[in-house]
């Protein structure tokens, strides 16, 4: 129950945090990522703010294990390879024209609207075609399942 509790706390909080930042705004997104046009950098100090404290949980959890869980992992594979270079560049484009990723889109829900929506069910499919994808059962050449 505590653990339950706290992951809804937690997802509370970053949700509001999101909103509050300007997160779920796609203008004020793409204002960040146009660094050629009228950059916005004001979600700089979004990033700070969520990298500073992250950098601080990893140095501690590191040493000693999370208060609400028995133990915290690390990704084992820290190889860079052509599927997280490319998938990195999938996501940047995808952030970039829609101004949302997977975090403030599911906060912007609450806001409704056709383009949040359909950014969520288009996200949705996404994520529920990436792994028959990447494992050959889905062919990609005529898009037909095998």
């Amino acid at each position: 129950m505590t653990r339950l509790l706290v992951s809804f706390i937690s997802g509370l909080l970053f949700g509001v945090g999101l909103l509050i930042s300007g997160m779920t705004d796609t203008a004020k997104v793409q204002g960040w990522l146009d660094i050629l046009g009228q950059w916005d950098p004001t979600l700089a100090f979004v990033m700070g703010g969520a990298i500073i404290p992250m950098a601080a949980a990893w140095a501690i959890t590191a040493k000693k294990a999370p208060l609400f869980d028995l133990n915290f992992s690390m990704p084992s594979n820290k190889t860079i390879d052509f599927k997280l270079l490319a998938g990195s560049v999938l996501f940047g484009i995808g952030w970039a024209l829609a101004g949302l990723c997977p975090g403030p889109a599911l906060a912007a829900l609450g806001f409704g609207g056709t383009g949040i929506i359909q950014f969520f069910v288009a996200m949705v499919i996404g994520i529920i075609l990436a792994k028959p994808i990447r494992m050959g059962s889905i062919s990609t050449a005529d898009g037909w399942v095998s």
